[in-house]
C-alpha cells in the first residue's frame, strides 16, 4: 500500500480525519442540524463556527497520539489508567453507538422506502448486512476508498441549498450577529449541535486508525520509533484533519440553511427525524430537492455505520487485548469482527422495535456527555505526558484548543443536565 504521507497527490494525503468528519454527518446529525434549522431557523449557525475549530483541536491531537505510539486511544487508556474504569467507559460508548446505529440504520431504511417505496425494513436490514459483510470480508485498503466515495454523498446537502431560495443577507447577518435565546429548549439545542459534532466514538476511530496505518504501511513506524518521519506525518494529519472537519461543519451548516429556509419559513418547525425532514421539503421545495436530501442520508448513513460499529470494536479490543483492525483476517480477529457484527446487527434489531426514535437519541446524547468531558479531559492529560508522546509534546496552539474543546463540552454537558429536569 503507497503511502500517502510521501503522496503528492491531494487525496491521497486525505484518509482518516475525512472519513472522520464525514461520519460525524450521521443521519443522527442530520435530523439534529434539521430539527435546529426548523425550529430557530438561522439563529444556531454559530453554533457551526464555534464547533469548527474545537473539533479540529481534539481530533487532531488524538490522531496524532495514535501515530506517535502506533496505538489506538483505547489502548493508551488501558495502559495508564485502572482497566475497570476504562472497560466502563468502552461500556458506555458501545452502547451510545447502539443506539446511534439503531437510529441511522432506521434512517436509511426509512430513506429507501421514500426514493423507491417498499418495506423500510427490508431497506434497513439490508444495509446493516451489507455493512458488516464489507467490514469482515473485504480488505481495509480495498474499502477504505468506498469510504472515502461515500463522502461525496454529502455534497447532495449542498446541491439541496442551491435548488431553493436562500435569503443570504439574513444568513451571514444571524452569523454575525445571531439573537441568542435563554429558555431551556434553545440551551438544549446548543448541547444537541455541540454533542452531535463533538462525539467519543470519532475520537476512538481517527486514533484508531492512525494506529492501524502504521501496521498496514510497511514504511511507517510509530514516530517514537522513527522520529524522521514526525514533519511528513503532523503535516498530513494536520491537513486531513483540518480538511475533514471543515468538510463536515459545512455540511452541518448547509443543512441548517435547508432547514431555516424550507421548513422554518414555513411555519414546519416540528421536525423529528431526518427522513421527516426530508418528506417536509417535498411539497415546499420540489422533488429534486428531496431526493437529494434522502439520497444524502442513505450515503452518509452507509459511511457513518462502519464507524460507529468499527471504533466501538477497536476500544473493547484494545481494552481486552484482542487482535483488532480492519486489515486483520476474520479467522485472525475473530472477536474485534464479531463485535463490530453485533453491534450493527444489534442496532438493525432496536430499529425494528417501536421506541421513539427522539427519545434514543436523547438517552444517546446523555451517555456522550457522561463520557465526552471526563474523556477529553484524560485524553489531554495523556497527550501532555513525555511517557506516552516521547519527544513530541503537543504544539501551544494545538494543546490551547484541546483544552477550550474540553472545556466548551464541559459547560454543553452542565447545560444538558441542568435543562432535563426542566
Amino acid at each position: 500500500m503507497e503511502d500517502s504521507e510521501q503522496s503528492t497527490g491531494f487525496f491521497g494525503r486525505l484518509g482518516a480525519g475525512l472519513i472522520t468528519g464525514a461520519a460525524d454527518d450521521d443521519p443522527s446529525g442530520i435530523a439534529t442540524y434539521s430539527q435546529v434549522g426548523a425550529s430557530y431557523g438561522y439563529g444556531m449557525l454559530w453554533t457551526v463556527l464555534l464547533a469548527l475549530p474545537l473539533m479540529i483541536g481534539i481530533q487532531t491531537v488524538c490522531a496524532r497520539m495514535g501515530r506517535v505510539t502506533g496505538r489506538g486511544l483505547a489502548h493508551n487508556l488501558n495502559s495508564e489508567l485502572p482497566q475497570w474504569l476504562v472497560l466502563g467507559t468502552v461500556t458506555l460508548l458501545l452502547l451510545a453507538n447502539v443506539i446511534n446505529l439503531s437510529a441511522d440504520i432506521g434512517a436509511i431504511g426509512a430513506s429507501v422506502q421514500l426514493l423507491v417505496s417498499g418495506p423500510a425494513p427490508l431497506y434497513a436490514a439490508m444495509a446493516a448486512v451489507l455493512s458488516v459483510a464489507l467490514q469482515v470480508f473485504v480488505p481495509f485498503e480495498r474499502y477504505s476508498p468506498v469510504l472515502k466515495l461515500l463522502t461525496l454523498s454529502l455534497f447532495a446537502y449542498v446541491a439541496t441549498v442551491l435548488v431553493v431560495h436562500v435569503p443570504w443577507s439574513e444568513v451571514l447577518q444571524r452569523m454575525v450577529w445571531p439573537h441568542v435565546h435563554f429558555g431551556a429548549k434553545y440551551a438544549v439545542g446548543v448541547v444537541a449541535v455541540l454533542g452531535t459534532t463533538i462525539s467519543p466514538y470519532l475520537f476512538f476511530w481517527q486514533s484508531s486508525q492512525e494506529a492501524q496505518e502504521v501496521r498496514m504501511i510497511a514504511r511507517r513506524r510509530p514516530l517514537r520509533k522513527a522520529p524522521k518521519q514526525a514533519e511528513a506525518a503532523f503535516s498530513r494529519i494536520n491537513q486531513d484533519t483540518a480538511i475533514g472537519m471543515l468538510f463536515s461543519e459545512i455540511v452541518a451548516f448547509f443543512i441548517i440553511v435547508t432547514a431555516a429556509a424550507v421548513l422554518h419559513a414555513h411555519g414546519k418547525t416540528d421536525i423529528q427525524t431526518s427522513a421527516q425532514a426530508a418528506t417536509a421539503l417535498k411539497p415546499l421545495a420540489g422533488k429534486f430537492a428531496f431526493l437529494l436530501f434522502a439520497g444524502g442520508i442513505v450515503g452518509t448513513g452507509m459511511l457513518a455505520i462502519p464507524v460507529l460499529a468499527g471504533s466501538g470494536a477497536f476500544a473493547l479490543g484494545e481494552v481486552l487485548k484482542w487482535r483488532t483492525g480492519l486489515e486483520a483476517k476474520p479467522s485472525a480477529a475473530k472477536w474485534f469482527y464479531a463485535t463490530i457484527a453485533v453491534a450493527t446487527l444489534g442496532g438493525m434489531a432496536l430499529s425494528f422495535l417501536p421506541i421513539d426514535p427522539i427519545k434514543m437519541l436523547f438517552w444517546s446524547a446523555v451517555i456522550n456527555g457522561v463520557v465526552a468531558v471526563p474523556l477529553m479531559v484524560v485524553i489531554m492529560w495523556l497527550a501532555s505526558r513525555p511517557k506516552v508522546m516521547g519527544k513530541f509534546p503537543l504544539p501551544i496552539w494545538l494543546k490551547s484548543l484541546g483544552w477550550i474543546a474540553t472545556a466548551a463540552m464541559a459547560a454543553a454537558a452542565v447545560g444538558m443536565f441542568v435543562t432535563i429536569g426542566k
